[in-house]
């Protein structure tokens, strides 16, 4: 019972993990999609606010992404759950914005993939 109880608690964390993976990315990809970060104006006393939908949506994604975060971090040891999140954050961001954006990876940029895959593995291993 207990056993199975962990079992979910764990799953639980990998989804809380994966949708912040998820929105995270999706909110870059499309703010960076949008190609808008937005105007603000002033005109008679009022404020306006203007942002392209694809870069509005993509900013919903990433502060949904925020709020994710900050259960993620509550959930695991901090020096344990940041700099693998980063890491992987930063190479599914690298391999999405070569993929939907068609930016370009250079040579220097694989090498730090791996290094951080290394780096990644490292923190891993079991005593």
């Amino acid at each position: 019972m207990a056993e199975t109880i962990n079992n979910r608690r764990s799953a639980m964390k990998l989804i809380l993990v994966l949708a912040y993976l998820i929105f995270s990315i999706l909110g870059l990809i499309l703010m960076k999609k949008g190609g808008n970060a937005g105007s603000i104006g002033f005109n008679n006393g009022n404020v306006g606010l203007t942002v392209n939908v694809i870069s509005f949506i993509g900013i919903i994604l990433y502060i949904i992404s925020f709020l994710l975060y900050t259960k993620v971090v509550t959930s695991f040891d901090l020096s344990y759950i940041s700099p693998i999140i980063t890491g992987v954050s930063q190479i599914l961001i690298l391999l999405a914005s070569w993929s939907f954006l068609k930016e370009t990876i250079s040579k220097q940029g694989i090498i730090g993939a791996i290094i951080i895959i290394i780096g990644i593995l490292v923190m891993n291993i079991k005593k």
